[in-house]
């Protein structure tokens, strides 16, 4: 939470005075993980801190084409505030903007002095808690693929050195301009425990992983991350985009969370977390813990709702579907990539479930809190999970199908009343809201594709 403890404050004014920082960038994620942000003078931080940055609530309820969707709480209560108050255990100068620092935010109801309903930081809060409670501490190493794009001569935008079969390679064969080293060092810079990064399997398609953390600082770091690239883009005159599927003839991108829990102190420092893994069991099956084997019959059980959070719009379920090495069923395996859940081969220390069912566009904190919260179900459940899958998968015969559209995870996130529960009512209630007007919109909108297969025929 906020710091605001004067002695405190006061070291960290000092601190910005002596790196040249005069402006402050204070920064929350809105329902689907873009960054809202106010800029604040230095000087004016302590009344940042003492009364809060008013916004108005229904940025949260605000659609990515600008209109506010009529989310309970936002335009039938009159469009009131929320409260932005920076938490400066998160400042960290940025990188490629001299005199600027960025921190992050926590939002409350004015009224109440509460967690803002919609605050997908406070979800994932809540969701950690009662995983405490049960004796647990996710742990969660993400990774993150993006499609870099430039401006195309004929108009819109064409993928960045589109060169075909550079696949997982670094240089300048993939990178004729070298983003992705620019990238890495700006990153590394911003302290968010970035690894190494490389070009992934579609032209222009990058991938850069991140470290494991304790989960709430995971999901910090991943929000940033996806801002930071995003704005880096930008300075280059280009487009990151984070979205599932943005070309027809490509595969997607995903957002694979490496998923583990210890039994000990949570890590603090953004790169690494303390405890026995409680997922590791030499004599277990598998080499897996019977926690570790609840979870994962937690995350199947409940695959058909988390899609809904993990897979959260209309363009999700483009990339999904046989040959893809994008999950279509509700199935796990053993070092298997075609399975919706993988069990990585390390164990000890690196025992973890890798849930391959997200994709780039999901916002981090509601990702890891769905997850989390799925595994935590599985392990109150005590269940085991059915055998893992053998060989390829994509054979319907052998695993239920996932959703096949973003309407369809909506119904099965409303009707999964154990998941709904976990996350919290209210912030069910309004993310069903909001997702439900996207898949409207959506049904109402005449694409291209509809024009040029009927328009001349018909």
């Amino acid at each position: 939470m906020s710091d605001q403890d004067p002695a405190a404050v006061r070291r960290h004014l000092d601190r910005l005075a002596a790196d040249g920082i005069d402006v402050v960038r204070v920064t929350y994620p809105d329902l689907i993980g873009t960054d809202r942000a106010r800029d604040v003078l230095v000087e004016e931080l302590p009344r940042a801190l003492e009364h809060g940055l008013a916004f108005c609530r229904a940025v949260y309820h605000t659609s990515p084409q600008g209109d506010v969707v009529p989310v309970s709480g936002g335009l039938d209560a009159g469009l009131p505030d929320v409260c932005v108050r920076p938490d400066l255990s998160t400042l960290v100068a940025l990188p490629w903007e001299p005199g600027v620092a960025a921190c992050l935010a926590d939002v409350t109801d004015p009224a109440t002095g509460a967690p803002a309903a919609e605050s997908p930081r406070d979800l994932l809060r809540s969701v950690l808690e009662r995983c405490r409670e049960h004796g647990l501490s996710p742990v969660v190493g993400p990774e993150l693929e993006y499609f870099l794009c430039e401006p195309d001569p004929a108009g819109g935008w064409r993928r960045y050195g589109s060169v075909p079969g550079v696949v997982y390679t670094a240089g300048l064969r993939a990178d004729p301009d070298n983003h992705l080293l620019r990238t890495l060092r700006h990153a590394r810079d911003l302290r968010i425990g970035v690894l190494s990064g490389n070009h992934e399997f579609d032209g222009g398609q990058f991938e850069i992983n991140l470290l494991h953390s304790e989960a709430l600082s995971a999901a910090d770091r991943a929000f940033r991350f996806k801002a930071s690239v995003k704005e880096l883009a930008r300075r280059e005159g280009r487009l990151a985009t984070f979205m599932a599927k943005p070309f027809n003839d490509t595969g997607g991108s995903g957002f694979h969370l490496h998923l583990s829990c210890t039994e000990g102190t949570d890590g603090t420092d953004g790169t690494d977390a303390e405890g026995r893994n409680s997922f590791d069991d030499p004599s277990g099956a598998y080499g897996l813990s019977a926690t570790a084997r609840h979870a994962i019959a937690g995350v199947l059980a409940h695959a058909p709702a988390l899609a809904a959070l993990l897979n959260p719009t209309v363009n999700s379920y483009k990339r999904f579907g046989p040959d893809t090495l994008a999950p279509w069923l509700i199935d796990w395996g053993l070092d298997n990539r075609s399975a919706m859940v993988r069990v990585p081969p390390e164990r000890g220390a690196g025992a973890r479930l890798e849930l391959r069912l997200g994709d780039a566009s999901a916002n981090p904190y509601l990702a890891i809190a769905a997850a989390t919260a799925a595994a935590l179900l599985g392990v109150m459940a005590a269940e085991e999970p059915p055998a893992p899958l053998e060989g390829y998968g994509y054979d319907t015969t052998k695993a239920a199908l996932l959703p096949t559209d973003l309407s369809a995870a909506l119904d099965a996130l409303e009707s999964d009343t154990a998941l709904a529960e976990l996350l919290g009512k209210d912030f069910t209630d309004s993310y069903l809201s909001y997702k439900r007007n996207e898949v409207e919109r959506f049904q109402r909108y005449v694409t291209d594709w509809e024009f040029t297969e009927y328009a001349y025929h018909l």
